[in-house]
This record gives structure tokens, C-alpha cells and sequence, in this order.
């Protein structure tokens, strides 16, 4: 991100809000929280299109594509004005940091952005590999008073097991859950707590210019999340416990990169020593709820892990 030799005014100003990754867990929950306190929403995605009937501004964009993201910008800023904040979701890439800061010197320069908010991770520190790059190059371009940022950080979120085609398929087929975890636990945190959050950091007056530890209320193993998957479906789930290498291996047969399949299953590896182990008051402080429950989660989504007839 290029620099700039003065400050900027960095608190909320009209326009609307472009979120990368629009169709996406997170920001798709964003644009209906900003359609409700009257901010609009660009759902910025490789098809282009917003949901029908939404009201919500569709643009395409693909972060491999750069010759989409100033089409994407001016469509944007033409009919609302300019962009007040801008959600980054970064691809799976290795280095995200240089495609980031691109991005964001575009959007500074064209729709006048002065926020920008991160979706990274729990395990991902500032400055750490990959979303931590990005995190550090908001913060330091922050401190210069150049831009307003967030990071948020959600823990594991429990619609994975509702949308990633790894547990879809192995709980309905098989019966079971795999990760290589162990008994290490996780404060599951649900993806319309971590999109509260986020959409606290785009809209509030003064730009928070921090990052989120985003955590569930409760600490549970993947046995845990068995046992309640049980409960509910009232069927027997069963935790497959295996090892790192045949996780990876596991999620390369689903078409996952190599290289990004080992690092995930890394990130159990981590949780089985005690990474996630962990709780906190970011979610209650922050939207005034406290986090959902894994097992009202369940409750709510029972009927997509019914076994195909």
C-alpha cells in the first residue's frame, strides 16, 4: 500500500460498503445487517450478481482478475457516491499481502476509501504468514493515520460443518467427523456473530483500529461436536481421530492444493496442543449478545446432514 505524506480524516463517511467475498459465510451475513441501518451493500463477486430481490449492488470482481477491480469501483462509487469501507477477503494464497495492498491503493485512490476491514483468523498473529501480512500492513499504515482498519479473527466457525463439503459428505455418509485434533479444544463461534462484529467495525463513527479475537462461549473437542451432532440428528457421529498427514492427504482428495492442504491440517495439529483452548467477551462486548451455542446451531441446521435417500 503506497504511503502518503499526511494524515487522513479517517471516521465514517457516506457511501457504501464493498465487500469482497460478497456471496461468501461472513460478508454475505454483513449486507443484510447494513441493508437494515440504511448503509449500502456492493456484493463484490466473480459472478457479478447480488441475490435477486436483495436490494444490494452486485459488481463483478475477482481478486485473480485485476482488470475487474477498477470496473468494479467506479460502478460502485458512480451509483452511491464513493465506498466509506471496504471488507477484505483474501484468497487461499500463500502471500496475500501485495495483491492487498494493491487493492486497497486502488480503492483509496478511486472510491475514496477510508476503512478497511480484515477477515483473518484466531491463529494468525500480525505480522504471521499470510493474513498476518495483511494485518500488518493495515495497522502500520494506520498508525500513520492514513486509513481507519479492523482485524477480525473468528476462531473455527460452526457453519463448516454445514458448508465444507469435507464434513457434509462424512457426516451423512459415513457417520463421522475426521480432524486431527485430538482432545484439543475449540470455541466454535458462529459466522452471524463473527458478521455482527465485523459490521460494528465498517459502520461505527470512529474506526476501531484493532483487531477482534472472535471466540464462542464454549470450549468443545470434535468429540464434543459429536456427541451433540448425536444428540440432535439421533443418529450415531463418531469423531474419526487421524493423524496431520492423513488429514491433508484427506483434503487434497477433495481438491484442495497440496501445499495449503498441510498447512490446515497443521492448524489441527496446533488445536491438539492447546492453541484454541481458549475463551473471551469480544462478541458480548461488542453487539451486546453473547455468542450462539454449538448445540442451538445444530438444532437449526439438523436437515442438511440427512443422509441422502
Amino acid at each position: 500500500m503506497a504511503s502518503s505524506s499526511s494524515t487522513t480524516d479517517t471516521t465514517a463517511t457516506p457511501g457504501a460498503v464493498f465487500l469482497t467475498g460478497g456471496t461468501g459465510k461472513v460478508a454475505g451475513r454483513i449486507a443484510p445487517l447494513l441493508q437494515a441501518a440504511g448503509i449500502p451493500a456492493v456484493i463484490a463477486s466473480r459472478s457479478g450478481h447480488a441475490p435477486p430481490g436483495s436490494g444490494y449492488t452486485g459488481v463483478r470482481f475477482d481478486w485473480d482478475d485485476r482488470a475487474t477491480w477498477e470496473p468494479a469501483l467506479a460502478a460502485s462509487t458512480q451509483k452511491h457516491g464513493g465506498l466509506s469501507a471496504v471488507f477484505l477477503v483474501m484468497p487461499g494464497m500463500l502471500d496475500p499481502g501485495p495483491t492487498a495492498a494493491a487493492f486497497a491503493d486502488l480503492a483509496r485512490a478511486r472510491a475514496g476509501t477510508k476503512r478497511f476491514v480484515l477477515l483473518s483468523a484466531s491463529s494468525v498473529e500480525d505480522g504471521g504468514p499470510a493474513m498476518g501480512q495483511v494485518h500488518a500492513l493495515l495497522r502500520e499504515h494506520g498508525e500513520r493515520g492514513e486509513i481507519g482498519w479492523a482485524v477480525v479473527r473468528p476462531t473455527w466457525m460452526q457453519e463448516n460443518f454445514a458448508t465444507q463439503e469435507t464434513h457434509l459428505k462424512s457426516i451423512r455418509e459415513e457417520d463421522k467427523v475426521y480432524s486431527a485434533t485430538g482432545a484439543g479444544r475449540i470455541p466454535w463461534v458462529s459466522a452471524d456473530d463473527v458478521a455482527a462484529v465485523a459490521f460494528a467495525a465498517l459502520t461505527a463513527p470512529e474506526p476501531p483500529n484493532r483487531d477482534f479475537l472472535i471466540l464462542g462461549r464454549e470450549l468443545l473437542s470434535y468429540g464434543d461436536v459429536a456427541a451433540a451432532l448425536t444428540e440432535v440428528l439421533g443418529r450415531e457421529i463418531s469423531h474419526g481421530d487421524i493423524s496431520e498427514a492423513e488429514l491433508a492427504r484427506r483434503h487434497e482428495g477433495f481438491g484442495m492444493p497440496a501445499q495449503y492442504a498441510a498447512i490446515l491440517a497443521a492448524m489441527e495439529t496446533a488445536v491438539k496442543n492447546g492453541s484454541e483452548d481458549r475463551l473471551s467477551d469480544v462478541v458480548l462486548h461488542v453487539t451486546g449478545r453473547p455468542p450462539r451455542m454449538f448445540r442451538d446451531f445444530v438444532k437449526e441446521n439438523k436437515a442438511v446432514w440427512e443422509p441422502a435417500c
